[in-house]
């Protein structure tokens, strides 16, 4: 789920904004990165572009925030094809 643009970006982090539980993102290495906090969500966005970001899994607590997150992520992942 690599982010290609900075309209890529900006959409993400506006529907991450938009949930009202945590959301995160897991590296195969076990790093957690949480959107909910700033500095976090720096280091996540920086993972996200660079090649690393296919490896990147992404999480939402609520059933709701993950059903607002799907649509993105599934688009992101036809464009990259």
């Amino acid at each position: 789920m690599r982010l290609r643009s900075e309209a890529d970006v900006q959409e993400f982090l506006d529907a991450v904004n938009q949930c009202g539980g945590e959301v995160y993102l897991k590296s195969p290495e076990g790093d957690i990165f949480n959107l909910k906090s700033s500095m976090s969500r720096y280091i996540a966005i920086g993972r996200l572009i660079e090649e690393q970001g296919d490896s990147l899994e992404l999480f939402a607590d609520r059933k709701e925030d993950q059903a607002l997150l799907m649509p993105l992520v599934e688009d992101l992942m036809k464009n990259g094809d």
